[in-house]
């Protein structure tokens, strides 16, 4: 798993300032744009893409994502 991830024209990534903040770049990361930003999820520390989904290890368990990092579903709980 990374912090970040190409998915399609989108790259991904884990804020490096917040770590419960998903943000996003269509400019090959010369600007980043906040997608998520939570706590319910605690805090990311890995992510991957998984084809229709990505799928993020949390400090609260496994989530997926089926919107590019919108939001986040429990998978498994640590």
């Amino acid at each position: 798993m990374a912090q970040m991830i190409n998915r399609g024209k989108e790259l991904i990534r884990i804020s490096p300032k917040q770590s419960n903040k998903i943000e996003y770049s269509t400019n090959d990361g010369r600007s980043w744009i906040s997608r998520y930003s939570g706590t319910s999820v605690g805090y990311f520390h890995d992510l991957t893409d998984n084809g229709k989904e990505i799928l993020a290890q949390t400090s609260k368990g496994l989530y997926y994502s089926t919107n590019d990092g919108r939001s986040w579903i429990l998978r498994k709980r640590n």
